[in-house]
């Protein structure tokens, strides 16, 4: 897994130096190792309409299932003093397609690095379990 990790925190890099990031200046990358051994990788997209910004996570996450594949490690690169794990959203999308052991590990450009599992970034994750299934829609007759 360390040769995995290296290959993940490369692609994590060069995704960040990609990040669009004029608002706030915290440019971040992220790649996801997949399930088949590939790795996907994303970068934050800032936006004038701050709500409209997505995380570097997420857009990784998006190119995963592209794939169709599943995530079996995040890395995450950060440019700030200290190591920085995936926000709230991020985590969420992630709970999504991964279990509570994926790991996660955010370095910063100086090296310093933290290690997580989703689960313990997300202890009390929201998932489709909470959701009532619903039936489909009936289709309506097209006689008239």
């Amino acid at each position: 897994m360390a040769d995995d990790w290296k290959r993940l925190f490369a692609a994590a890099s060069a995704a960040r130096k990609k990040a669009h990031s004029p608002y706030s200046h915290f440019a971040v990358g992220a790649a996801l190792l997949l399930d088949d051994g590939s790795i996907v990788s994303g970068c934050n997209v800032e936006n004038a309409s701050y709500g409209l910004t997505v995380c570097a996570e997420r857009n990784a996450v998006g190119a995963m299932v592209l794939l169709d594949r599943k995530p079996v490690a995040c890395a995450i690169v950060v440019d700030s003093e200290v190591p920085t794990p995936p926000c709230g959203v991020c985590r969420q999308v992630l709970a999504e397609f991964a279990e509570p052991g994926l790991p996660v590990r955010s370095r910063t450009l100086g090296g310093d690095e933290e290690a997580y599992t989703l689960g313990e970034l997300l202890p009390h994750t929201f998932t489709r379990s909470f959701l009532k299934p619903r039936a489909p829609p009936a289709k309506k007759s097209r006689r008239g």
